[in-house]
């Protein structure tokens, strides 16, 4: 049997983020094996294989820096796919590959996203309590006659857990975790490095019981991070239906197969990444002013033409979708008052070195 949880937030954007709870060794289970793999609707899917927890090694050296943990099950809930059809009914949703969960290759942690047929972005698979009931319905539709039950499991919870210090701070040390029996995940983040780790555990654990060199930190702290490395979460960051996939950095999340076969929404993907012509890409900009500006505003040049759109703000940062041929210009986004402020647009740190030239 193939059990799978999904989470999703109120900031309603969907995120699989998967890990794998089971021995990654064992590509063919033998049938007696139950195999469950947790999908975290704002992006991570892990599978056990006899209730087995897995994480990554846990180091026995005192790490150098502190680290926050952020409390995100405000923004998300649990959804448990289970059933032996459940590897399969995945498979043809999503645009990462499942089998990659077990395979050779040793991942632990899989993000990926759900696309509509136009291969727009639905959902980034961190999946958010807003969008809970929609993710549901849309499993559902392809469900067929699938043996899969889908349920939510609201006795977990899911804790990001960042360096301390200065935002957009990534540092390799892991750290140093105790009470190991009290963890169902703790895995990097399979997007960017930048992004710490992935902690899930029941609700009436405290993390800073596993983590003795941790503090808790709010949500705002959370996303100024986010904001600050470009990296996007939620439906805010992914309008669902109006993002497309490559242009949000799918690629370079880790959060895509070129190789699986089909799933909904593949051709246009497919297409646009053989032909290599990508005109837009979601980065991280800096306002010149903390000012209310409209998401969806407008970015123009110095000229007055269109140079992307304004995704989200917050504090004087945030994403934009921003034409490449127009990255490097002076650029202005309408407020809320119709005037123009200036932002600047940079690229971020952790994209391959071919694309930040």
């Amino acid at each position: 049997m193939f059990n799978s949880c999904l989470a999703r937030g109120n900031s309603g954007a969907a995120v699989f983020k998967t890990f794998i709870w089971s021995n990654l060794k064992c590509c063919r289970r033998p049938r007696q094996h139950h195999q469950v793999v947790t999908f975290n609707v704002s992006g991570y899917c892990q599978s056990t294989i006899n209730s087995k927890r897995s994480f990554s090694q846990v180091h026995s050296n005192t790490c150098s820096g502190q680290y926050t943990c952020h409390s995100l099950t405000p923004d998300r809930t649990l959804l448990k796919l289970q059933g032996k059809d459940t590897r399969a009914f995945l498979q043809g949703l999503i645009t990462n590959d499942v089998e990659s969960l077990t395979g050779e290759e040793g991942r632990k942690a899989l993000y990926t996203h759900m696309l509509n047929i136009q291969g727009r972005t639905l959902f980034d698979i961190i999946l958010y309590s807003t969008v809970s009931d929609s993710l549901q319905k849309h499993l559902k539709v392809y469900k067929i006659r699938r043996k899969v039950i889908i349920e939510p499991c609201t006795d977990l919870s899911l804790w990001a857990v960042l360096p301390s210090g200065q935002l957009g701070e990534s540092k390799t040390a892991v750290p140093k975790v105790s009470g190991s029996d009290q963890i169902l995940v703790w895995e990097p983040d399979p997007r960017a490095a930048a992004m710490g780790w992935r902690l899930i555990v029941n609700k009436q654990v405290n993390p800073l019981e596993i983590l003795p060199a941790s503090q808790l930190g709010g949500l705002e702290e959370y996303h100024k991070h986010r904001y600050t490395i470009g990296l996007p979460e939620g439906v805010k960051d992914l309008p669902p239906g109006g993002a497309l996939p490559l242009e949000s950095n799918l690629v370079y999340m880790n959060g895509i197969s070129f190789v699986k076969g089909c799933y909904i929404g593949q051709e246009l993907t497919a297409r646009t990444h053989h032909t290599g012509v990508i005109r837009k890409r979601l980065m991280p900009v800096w306002l010149t002013e903390p000012v209310l500006v409209p998401e969806g505003a407008a970015i123009l040049t110095g000229g007055g033409k269109s140079a992307g759109k304004l995704r989200t703000s917050l504090g004087g940062q945030g994403l934009a979708l921003i034409r490449l041929a127009q990255a490097n210009e002076p650029l202005f986004v309408q407020t809320s008052e119709n005037t123009l402020l200036q932002l600047k647009a940079s690229v971020p740190d952790w994209w391959p070195k071919y694309d930040k030239q």
